[in-house]
């Protein structure tokens, strides 16, 4: 027993040894590795700093709430512009990049459009996009159909709403940008945007152009598109209407006929109504019953007495019926028998309410080329050479005039081999000349695309791809 007691002590003290003598080669070690490097030893000595820092969600020193104005996706860059300054930055992204939705569900970066509001996270050092998402403060009002841009004050009306368009908005159609006075009544349009400010306004449903031809025998009468458009046919009319699929409905003196007609976006489409027959003119005797008695009545324009039977051919007709201290009634009527009766009930006009005139303008009957030179002009001095069209009515080729109407108007201009193009213009009541002069218009890439495109349809510009001020003058004074 004793040995074994003597034994085990033994191994005890051997052990400590060894220990003590590895613990004293280690605490050397890291001396010595100075002395070979020439280096201080430290506790961050075992990391080495490459300088490289790999971006991620959580790596980002700034942060904004902008919109989305274009994407470079073979550069993998996104392009924002700031609220504040007004002026555009672009980001690069890569697989760190992380997009979310509204609700902060991971989305594709197909899933975010240009004119699209996002709050964003980035390394401004190094211009590196670190997360994006659509903005949880921005609003969306999506296909809306009703709505009222005024181009002076710069305000739209949606749903009994006002809102402000400002410096920073964008306005898009088909992924291209485009100016304000490219919108037209007809569009269904997306508006983006915070507060009581409109950001963005894409054209989800735009507008195309419609001709006739040989439709000679038809001018004076009526033209019918759909639920969109009616108006009296006059001679090299140009027609601006909303894209779609139409039953065209041709009527004068009894005849005409429906044409079916595709109406693309920017795009000009012929209609030949040469097939369709005028018989020998009918008539029929039209009633009126009008109150307050003493209300005018115009039919086609011409003034006319209410209290006696009238003699109209068959077709369609247009009437007005107006009286002081009462709402004004524009409507169309149609004559296919040879007697028919109409009541036309004015209604009055609240306390302090004024009535509106310009609904009962009658420039759409009356010929936009008048002679005559005692009002104010509006002038088209650009491009030189182009058609120019008032409300569908051809005016004359620029430099040319009309009549000063009050009021929105739509101007179209066309030439040959080049793409038709139109715009949305407000009009003063200033007594004052005014003058427009447009950007030129887009030649065709080539003969064969012009030819082909002037017989069927011809498409309109595809805007003015990112550059504002594309229309260089509008709305002078002369």
């Amino acid at each position: 027993m004793q040995k074994g007691k003597i034994w085990t002590e033994c191994r005890r003290k051997a052990l400590g040894t060894i220990i003590m003598t590895a613990l004293s080669l280690s605490a050397c070690a890291v001396p010595f590795m100075g002395k070979e490097t020439g280096e201080e030893p430290s506790a961050s000595s075992e990391r080495v700093d490459t300088g490289f820092v790999v971006p991620g969600p959580e790596s980002y020193d700034s942060a904004d709430t902008a919109i989305v104005v274009d994407r470079d996706g073979e550069e993998n860059t996104v392009t924002f512009r700031n609220l504040e300054l007004g002026k555009n930055y672009t980001l690069s992204m890569d697989g760190t990049t992380r997009l979310y939705d509204k609700y902060g569900d991971a989305i594709s970066i197909s899933q975010i459009e240009k004119g699209d509001i996002v709050d964003i996270t980035f390394l401004k050092s190094k211009k590196h996009l670190t997360t994006m998402q659509l903005s949880t403060k921005s609003w969306t009002y999506a296909h809306a159909e009703r709505y009222e841009i005024n181009l002076v004050r710069g305000e739209v009306n949606i749903a009994q709403e006002t809102y402000k368009l400002t410096d920073n908005t964008q306005y898009l159609s088909e992924g291209a940008n485009i100016e304000l006075m490219d919108l037209n009544p007809a569009d269904v349009l997306c508006f983006q945007g915070l507060g009581n400010q409109i950001l963005s306004v894409k054209v989800e449903k735009g507008h195309g152009y419609l001709r006739l031809a040989n439709d000679e025998k038809f001018v004076g009468g009526w033209i019918e598109v759909g639920q969109s458009v009616i108006q009296r046919i006059t001679e090299d009319m140009l027609l601006l209407v909303p894209e779609g699929s139409y039953q065209v409905n041709i009527s004068h003196k009894g005849g005409g006929g429906i044409k079916s007609a595709q109406i693309m976006r920017n795009q000009e489409t012929v209609l030949d109504i040469g097939d369709l027959e005028v018989p020998e003119p009918q008539t029929g005797t039209v009633l009126f019953s009008i109150s307050p008695s003493d209300a005018e009545l115009y039919v086609d324009g011409a003034a006319v007495d209410a209290s006696v039977p009238l003699t109209l051919e068959y077709g369609l007709h247009q009437i007005i019926a107006r009286a002081n201290g009462y709402h004004s009634i524009t409507q169309y009527i149609r004559v296919a028998q040879e007697t028919v009766a109409f009541d036309l009930p004015l209604e009055p006009l609240e306390d302090g309410e004024i009535e509106d005139s310009s609904s009962d303008s009658e420039s759409s009957t009356g010929s936009p080329t008048d002679v005559t030179t005692d009002y104010y002009k509006v002038y088209v001095d650009a491009p030189e050479g182009a058609e120019v069209y008032l409300d569908g009515n051809y005016v004359g080729i620029a430099p040319c005039s009309f009549k000063k109407v009050e009021g929105s108007h739509i101007i179209i201009l066309r030439m040959t081999g080049f793409e038709t193009r139109s715009y949305t213009v407000q009009i003063d009541n200033a007594e004052k000349d005014m003058s427009f002069s447009f950007a030129d218009l887009t030649k065709y890439a080539t003969e064969s695309e012009s030819s082909s495109k002037s017989e069927s349809s011809s498409e309109s510009s595809e805007a003015s791809q990112g550059s504002k001020g594309h229309t260089f003058s509008t709305a002078n004074e002369r």
